[in-house]
């Protein structure tokens, strides 16, 4: 089983790099063998992901002793998900590439990026060290770049630019910090192993210092307001496989990066800083519900909600208790998969239309295309958090575990920020049903096109995607004890430890 651990990250990395380099032979190579390559190394990475899932094997070999760096390599019930769901959202978005790819004339650069990414994000839920984390992370900036820029919407190359260089500074300016955080940290504890950071105990003080830099670095990659507005640019032009990445996968290393590097090795400094973070969190919820309100630009608005529902997972880590770790960790699994799924939807529907304004009169979308229109109503009734789909536990769960945080934060303050969050979510719901009012319903206030369009339905490759991340919504939300049971016990030995 430890040739799956070593295998999962390492096989689409490696083929993603061969695929790149081939491209720049004289003999570019075919998009159809650069699908087929990018499919095999993605199901080989799910295979070995669910072998590690369901195994558990550990690597821990001495790399770099004179930092006291090893190849420390293993998952828990924290990480478990996050892999699993990494690995399977990557095939299908490897599957949508090969329905819905872009210009550029360059198939094995585009198929190599998204490997790339989507090895760099199975490797940094893999380690377990942090500055190996830190290395796994930044593997998947450059491709995402690279996607952004030169595969993103063609129709506009000075906003794809201005997006990709946006996206680069905010991320390498969080890098940095990130860099510095795990530096300080690994210098302070001498051991950069994330099973004994989380049991060395450093001064309140340094704590402190240590996880304001470390939330800051982190807070870019999540993304924490007012840190965000990278990411509504970035969405807005990137293709649709690079959008289901950037949301069901690299967000949630910044998350993850919160738990490892920041709840369990640094309580204290957490504690302190908990009520000024959770006042972020909820100001991006409400911030977020808001411009989602007005904002006309369908993609941009599926992005905008991401940093509300991001939100619900910052809030819910800095409750400080059980429920709310296990809440940020459902909620992470949640949104990826609701989002990937709502992606996917748009990016359809903008290829049919032609663009994605909300103020150009359609055809109601219920009427011109029956499955996509499901799959929209699916994934924006997950957004808003509708009882029996998986988005409504993550919302729920934060909104109790915020309600009686744990340590020594103000219960009245988190309790504040409870009520707040919970408008939030209604603002959620007044988004969403605004959507649904406007593309599913169609919007008979305005006047209809002068002719019909042409009625153009998913089909193929689409609907088996569509559907395998509607039927995953659908199921989380019914069976959410499948995912808290998973996370229970290394959730409840994190957070003992750190109240310890």
């Amino acid at each position: 089983m430890v040739i799956a651990l070593l295998a999962a990250p390492l096989v689409p990395i490696v083929l993603g790099l061969a695929l790149i380099v081939l491209d720049r032979s004289p003999r570019v190579i075919g998009a159809r063998t650069a699908f087929v390559a990018a499919i095999v190394a993605t199901l080989v990475a799910l295979g070995c992901s669910i072998a590690v899932a369901r195994q558990r094997p550990t690597l821990d070999q001495a790399w770099v002793p004179q930092i006291g760096m090893r190849l420390h390599l293993g998952v828990d019930g924290i990480s478990v998900p996050l892999l699993l769901l990494t690995a399977a959202v990557g095939v299908l978005v490897v599957l949508h590439a090969r329905h819905e790819q872009p210009g550029g004339g360059t198939p094995g650069t585009y198929f190599g990026c998204l490997l790339l990414v989507i090895g760099g994000g199975i490797a940094s839920f893999v380690v377990q060290d942090a500055i190996s984390f830190f290395l796994a992370f930044e593997v998947v900036l450059i491709p995402m770049w690279v996607l952004v820029n030169r595969f993103g919407d063609p129709r506009d190359a000075d906003e794809r630019s201005r997006a990709a260089t946006t996206f680069v500074l905010y991320t390498v300016l969080g890098s940095t910090l990130m860099l510095v955080g795990i530096l300080a940290l690994v210098t302070s504890a001498g051991t950069s192993d994330l099973t004994q950071l989380a049991h060395h105990h450093l001064s309140a003080g340094r704590q402190t210092i240590i996880a304001v830099i470390l939330l800051v670095g982190l807070g870019i990659k999540v993304p924490l307001w007012p840190l965000h507005s990278w990411l509504p640019r970035a969405h807005t032009v990137a293709p649709t496989a690079a959008s289901m990445l950037l949301a069901a996968v690299l967000l949630k290393m910044g998350t993850y990066g919160v738990v490892r590097l920041v709840i369990a090795p640094l309580p204290e400094g957490v504690q302190r800083l908990a009520p000024y973070v959770g006042t972020l969190a909820v100001i991006g919820i409400v911030w977020g519900g808001l411009v989602c309100l007005v904002e006309r630009s369908l993609k941009r608005l599926i992005a905008w909600s991401s940093v509300a529902h991001m939100g619900f997972v910052m809030l819910a880590l800095m409750s400080g208790t059980v429920i709310g770790v296990q809440a940020a960790l459902f909620a992470n699994i949640a949104h990826g998969i609701a989002s990937a799924l709502l992606f996917a939807v748009v990016g359809g529907l903008k290829k049919r239309w032609g663009g994605d304004d909300l103020d150009t009169a359609r055809r109601a979308l219920r009427d011109a295309s029956p499955r996509l229109s499901l799959a929209l109503v699916i994934g924006l009734a997950a957004s808003l958090g509708l009882p029996g789909l998986a988005g409504f536990w993550g919302e729920a769960l934060t909104i109790l575990g915020a309600w009686n945080p744990g340590g020594d934060r103000s219960t009245l303050w988190f309790r504040v920020l409870a009520a707040v969050a919970v408008l939030g979510a209604v603002l959620g719901a007044a988004y969403c049903l605004r959507v649904l009012r406007i593309v599913w319903m169609g919007d008979t206030e305005r006047t209809a096109p002068a002719e019909p369009e042409v009625a153009t339905d998913a089909r193929g490759v689409e609907i088996v995607v569509l559907g395998t991340l509607a039927l995953a919504t659908i199921v989380l939300g019914v069976l959410p004890t499948m995912l808290l049971h998973t996370t229970s016990g290394a959730v409840t030995h994190l957070v003992s430890a750190v109240l310890r």
